[in-house]
């Protein structure tokens, strides 16, 4: 089997690999508040927003949702 890339990815998967979603999105998909994430984001250990303006972030959804898988598979103890 040939390993996925992201310029042999199917569409719809490389789009969910370049989705941005705001603040409010990843509180909601990781249960943790505004003041978490950015006391995360000083530790080194939450994904670091994209500027999208002077005063407008993003995160790419697919690190948020890796920090998540890792969240689980620390739980799992793998």
């Amino acid at each position: 089997m040939q390993p996925v890339t992201p310029q042999s990815a199917p569409a719809h998967v490389q789009q969910l690999q370049t989705a941005l979603i705001r603040r409010k999105e990843v509180e909601r998909l990781t249960a943790l508040s505004r003041s978490r994430i950015y006391d995360l984001m000083k530790q080194g250990t939450f994904p670091k927003p994209v500027a999208l303006g002077a005063m407008s972030v993003a995160w790419l959804e697919i690190e948020i949702r890796e920090w998540i898988a890792s969240r689980i598979a620390d739980r799992a103890g793998v």
